[in-house]
């Protein structure tokens, strides 16, 4: 079953999504040589605590902090720690979420630490992120779950790698519904798996978090023991991208971004909705 949710329900989660928003802002400013992965995760704290806002991340499934810090070969769920200490030439996926009046926004970026990063690696968070908004921008009515899965897919596959080869779409991770949970149905693959056929449509008040994950090498992962940090299964660096949109009558709403993702749709050629806190 999708959770269709009515405008004044979509406008709760534009606010929890601005406060996701700002979590990144406050932690892409913190994300510096020297710092730990721990020190994000007690700005991601301030940053709920000013907003009166719950962390979504805190105690899921027994996750042990309130954001995920993954870096390098980590594609997702890395644990802050005082013992991974950022580096220069390090790069950092910031996974986040936001309860406001127990409707839920979520949403990662990936971000470079210091300076002097490989061109490979910038294209590789470059490419992540544009498929994430040619997801985004399939987001129409009419359209169906896979038309998304497969804007993510096609703007990747389209991509030259750099040195040769492919990209690797991450195969056992993806988007989901959001709503009164952070993880819903619809599951959303950033690839087409014609096994699983079209999927719903897409109808005004559908929500979904669309998050491609991406490395310079396999499409593997592997968990380590702590039942969480995933990492890639040839050691490749990964990158992670993610907001989460809402459908509505006048187009989608990127509940997550500053602006609506008004500047990246038109790009698009996609009108964004309006705010509803406009």
């Amino acid at each position: 079953m999708v959770q269709i949710k009515t405008p004044e329900q979509i406008a709760t989660m534009r606010e929890a999504g601005l406060v996701v928003a700002a979590i990144h802002a406050a932690t892409r400013e913190a994300a510096v040589p020297g710092a730990t992965t721990r020190d994000l995760d007690q700005v991601a704290r301030k940053v709920l605590a000013e907003h009166n806002a719950k962390p979504n991340f805190l105690g899921y499934g027994g996750f042990p902090a309130t954001i995920c810090t993954s870096v390098n070969e980590v594609v997702v769920h890395g644990i802050p720690s005082d013992e991974v200490v950022l580096k220069d030439g390090d790069i950092i996926s910031i996974d986040c979420g936001a309860i406001i009046d127990g409707w839920h926004g979520d949403a990662a970026y990936t971000a470079f630490v210091g300076s002097g990063h490989a061109p490979e690696l910038i294209e590789l968070s470059r490419v992540t992120e544009e498929s994430m908004w040619a997801g985004i921008a399939a987001m129409k009515q009419g359209n169906r779950l896979v038309d998304v899965s497969r804007a993510v897919e096609t703007y990747i596959r389209r991509q030259p790698k750099p040195g040769g080869g492919r990209y690797g779409i991450i195969e056992d991770y993806g988007g989901h519904g959001i709503g009164t949970e952070m993880h819903m149905d619809p599951h959303l693959l950033n690839y087409v798996d014609r096994r699983r056929g079209k999927g719903p449509k897409l109808v005004p008040g559908f929500c979904l978090a669309i998050e491609p994950m991406v490395s310079l090498g396999t499409p593997r992962t592997e968990v380590l023991p702590d039942d969480w940090t995933v990492i890639t299964t040839d050691g490749t660096w990964s990158s992670h991208w993610e907001h989460s949109v809402a459908l509505t009558e006048e187009g989608p709403l990127v509940l997550t971004a500053p602006d609506g993702g008004r500047a990246k749709l038109a790009e698009h050629g996609v009108t964004a909705a309006p705010d509803p806190l406009a």
